[in-house]
């Protein structure tokens, strides 16, 4: 597997597993947690008396704890297990200090809880994607420092010159994220668990949108892409199409995606210059985001007919697709024109979704379908026929959603605007809400198949990790051709 011995070491440097096993587990874990609260809060935009006049449970409050959990548990966890996997068999060294690694699984988990505890409760700082609590962002701070000397302290320490692009993506989404979150975050504590951010009016806006979107584009995007780079051309046993467009892409990437906050800001108070720069830099970046879909597309060039058979492919091939739609969609959605319409309406949770679920959550759950059975040294996963099953419900289940929401916001965006000829709306706002009531529920219902998806996998997850030995592979000591297997162009 891999290219080399699974056994256990003796005397041997082993890679570093434990910590990749634990994040893995944990992915799916607050996956299921995360999905299901996002089930609740869309039940209760149907059914508002779900909230059983509990403050905790109220949609204000859940709706928060909805997103962290989802992009921060369920897409962090995936993301420190593969980057941890990844660095360790391109760099084929084991992991940088085995107690940080383990201090940044801890101190993730002890993130998380506390995002579980305090959100219901009503402690925020009100910011999109950043609405925790200055105690626990320092710890944040803490965690995330640790995970870069561990992650380029193993780069450090590499027995490989080369570095493998995916760890270009890593690399590059922990170091942004860090600058992201300290910038953002920079506040006065005013009392436990309250304080106000040091920027006011618009450029607390301007601040919290620069880091908003490029939350979405270094922690949903790039390191995603990470994943992208490693497990397509192994799991496709083949190289990756083009090498240099990866590299290019990765640059490309890299320096558009900092501009386009300002998008999220059209039609706002925000200066008219800097509006027009993130529509600018946001019509740019389609360019790199669509070469990197077409590298990972066109890697499976002579191996589309595994497609029939490798569930596992079926669900990267799928989540490339939906990158470069909804990297289309955002670049669209940013002209002044189309934002116009789409502005505050459900069109834009409609391409929220397609990113998370589409894109982000389907590159996780292949990836992880690779990696688990190697983790615990079987040959495939338990049930080939239960990941097909989770492959197809999960499909369906995000076309549902992100159609009824792509209806529900033109629709909206257009009775908006409407208007009589003495210019009084045509329509008032609980009509434009009663209108939109039935493709909510078309959306609870492709929620509901999506987390059933995620059920079966943990199932699946389960029955292939009891009764399993898990491993830690002896460090391979001939370094002769060592990169090559690692490119996908050996048998995984």
């Amino acid at each position: 597997m891999g290219g080399v011995s699974e056994a256990t070491a003796t005397n041997a440097e082993s890679f570093n597993y434990k910590v990749v096993r634990q994040f893995a587990i944990m992915t799916v874990v607050w996956g299921i947690v995360g999905m299901a609260v996002g089930v609740i809060i869309a039940s209760q935009l149907i059914w508002p008396a779900l909230n059983f006049d509990i403050p905790w449970l109220t949609y204000g409050r859940l709706r928060p704890l909805h997103t962290n959990a989802v992009i921060f548990a369920f897409g962090g966890s995936g993301l420190f297990a593969t980057s941890y996997y990844v660095v360790q068999r391109t760099s084929q060294v084991r992991l940088f200090c085995d107690k940080l690694a383990a201090f940044t699984f801890w101190g993730w988990q002890v993130v998380i809880i506390g995002a579980v505890i305090s959100l219901p409760m009503g402690f925020t700082s009100t910011k999109e994607y950043a609405e925790l609590e200055w105690p626990i962002d320092i710890l944040i701070t803490l965690v995330w420092v640790a995970y870069a000397i561990v992650f380029f302290g193993t780069i450090a320490k590499r027995r490989v010159k080369h570095i493998y692009v995916a760890n270009w993506f890593f690399g590059s989404y922990i170091l942004t994220i860090a600058t992201l979150h300290i910038v953002n975050n920079l506040e006065w504590p005013v009392y436990w668990m309250k304080s106000y951010s040091i920027y006011a009016g618009v450029h607390d806006a301007m601040v919290q949108w620069w880091y908003g979107h490029n939350a979405v584009g270094f922690f949903l995007t790039t390191s995603f892409l990470g994943m992208m780079y490693y497990f397509i051309p192994k799991q496709a046993q083949r190289p990756i199409y083009s090498y240099r467009l990866s590299i290019v892409h990765f640059w490309a990437l890299a320096f558009t995606y900092m501009w386009a906050g300002p998008h999220h800001l059209l039609y706002t108070s925000l200066p008219d210059w800097t509006q027009a720069l993130g529509m600018v830099f946001s019509l740019i970046l389609l360019a790199p985001s669509w070469g990197g879909m077409i590298n990972g597309i066109m890697t499976l060039s002579g191996a589309w007919h595994k497609l029939r058979t490798d569930p596992i492919l079926k669900f990267m091939v799928v989540s490339l697709s939906f990158y470069g739609m909804s990297t289309f969609e955002g670049s669209m959605m940013a002209i002044r024109t189309v934002n116009a319409l789409s502005h505050y309406t459900d069109w834009t949770v409609g391409h929220v979704h397609s990113g998370a679920l589409g894109w982000v959550a389907m590159i996780t759950f292949g990836s992880l379908y690779y990696m688990i059975p190697r983790l615990w040294g079987r040959d495939n996963m338990w049930s080939t026929r239960l990941v097909d099953i989770h492959f197809w419900v999960a499909t369906i289940g995000v076309v549902l959603y992100i159609a009824a929401m792509w209806i529900a916001g033109v629709m909206q965006g257009l009775m908006w605007r409407a208007t009589e000829l003495d210019g009084t709306l045509t329509y008032s706002f609980v009509e434009v809400v009663k209108a939109t009531y039935p493709f909510y529920a078309i959306r609870l219902l492709g929620g509901l198949l999506y987390l059933t998806g995620i059920c079966l996998m943990a199932f699946n997850v389960y029955k292939t990790v009891v009764g399993s030995r898990a491993v830690n592979p002896v460090v391979p000591t001939e370094t002769k051709d060592p990169i090559k297997p690692e490119l996908g162009m050996a048998k995984a």
